[in-house]
Parts: structure tokens; C-alpha cells; sequence
């Protein structure tokens, strides 16, 4: 269905399949042991919205953009595949935006971070406002890097400043991104030993 960043012919009626069955209660049924007084944990449902967001995000338009300068402007309208996605975000945005107020906050954060990159869609453009409230609250409570990355990324990406919003650890994460983007640079198409590696 999806294999190192790409989308193929198969992926997007099997991301169309899981948004349809993301509200079944075989999906949303928690796991907890019986009788354990636990609240329950949804970890199919969490698996499969991340699983949208991850396809997602191999279709937004960053990876769009980074995928021209190595196969031409064009690609895009060649990848019948990634333009088919990109065309089913809105479906796909109708299922996961269901689970944004969800009470487990494990499926109310790999919901917002799914959303975000089907967002992009001019469709969708205006819901932006929403999830930011939605991001600002998982700022407010998650530890889990990769979410607040995400989030971090999108509020900037659509012109807020989150300056006030990160924390010590976002910005040790932050300034460690810029020196691995600066090595990389450096290296400017070398490697940093000789092969054989």
C-alpha cells in the first residue's frame, strides 16, 4: 500500500476503506483487561489513523515540492497515484476530524496530526483555524516529540508564531535540527567518510 514515502495505485481505495471504517465499533472499542478498572486504550484505531496521517503527509505539498528538483515539474501530473490521494484528502479529512475531541488522548493527537497535512487541500484550507486550537492544546499536555514536531510545524507553516508555545525540549529539538541540516549542507552532496562505508 505504501512503501518508503510512496503512494501507489492500491492506497488510496485502502486509505478511502479505513476512513469508512474508523467510526466501527470493532475499530473503536478500547482494549483493557476485564475487570481492571482502566480506562481503555484504542491502539487500532490509533494505528490506523496514524497510518492515514503518514500516507498523508507522502502526499502533501512539501513532499510534492521536494520531489520536483529531482523528477521535474511535471511529476505530479505523471503520479496519477500521489494526485489521487491528494483529491481523496477531503473524504479522508470528513473520517479522521470525527476523532479531534475524542476522550483518549492518544486518538485525539494522532487524529489532529493526520488532519494536518489533508488540511492542505483547498477544500479544507479554512478548517486550519480549528485544528490550531486543537494543536495548541496538545502542546499543553504532550510529551511525544513526534506529535509536537508536527504541530509545531503546521502552526508555523500557517503564520503563527510559537515562540510562547515550546518548550525546553522543542527547542533543544529544534536547535539539533538546524546543526544536522547545516552538516548536511556542508557536505553538499559528499559524504562524511570515504566509501566503502
Amino acid at each position: 500500500m505504501t512503501h518508503q514515502n510512496s503512494v501507489y495505485e492500491a492506497t488510496v481505495p485502502v486509505a478511502l476503506y479505513i476512513a469508512a471504517v474508523l467510526g466501527h465499533p470493532a475499530v473503536t472499542a478500547g482494549d483493557v483487561g476485564p475487570d481492571s478498572g482502566e480506562r481503555p486504550t484504542h491502539p487500532t484505531l490509533v494505528r490506523l489513523l496514524k497510518w492515514l496521517g503518514d500516507t498523508a503527509y507522502d502526499a502533501d505539498d512539501g513532499c510534492v515540492a521536494t520531489e520536483e528538483p529531482l523528477h521535474g515539474a511535471g511529476n505530479l501530473e505523471e503520479h496519477t497515484a500521489t494526485r489521487a490521494f491528494r483529491d481523496a484528502r477531503p473524504a479522508i479529512f470528513s473520517a479522521v476530524r470525527a476523532f479531534l475531541d475524542h476522550d483518549d488522548a492518544g486518538v485525539r493527537h494522532t487524529a489532529l496530526v493526520a488532519a494536518i497535512p489533508l488540511v492542505g487541500h483547498p477544500a479544507l484550507v479554512r478548517h486550519q483555524a480549528a485544528l490550531a486550537r486543537h494543536a495548541r492544546s496538545l502542546l499543553a499536555t504532550s510529551t511525544d516529540r513526534h506529535h509536537r514536531d508536527r504541530v509545531l510545524d503546521a502552526l508555523k507553516g500557517w503564520g503563527h508564531d510559537v515562540s510562547g508555545l515550546e518548550n525546553t525540549s522543542d527547542v533543544a529539538a529544534r536547535e539539533r535540527y538546524a546543526r544536522l541540516a547545516a552538516a548536511r549542507a556542508s557536505r553538499q552532496g559528499g559524504y562524511s567518510e570515504d566509501p566503502p562505508f
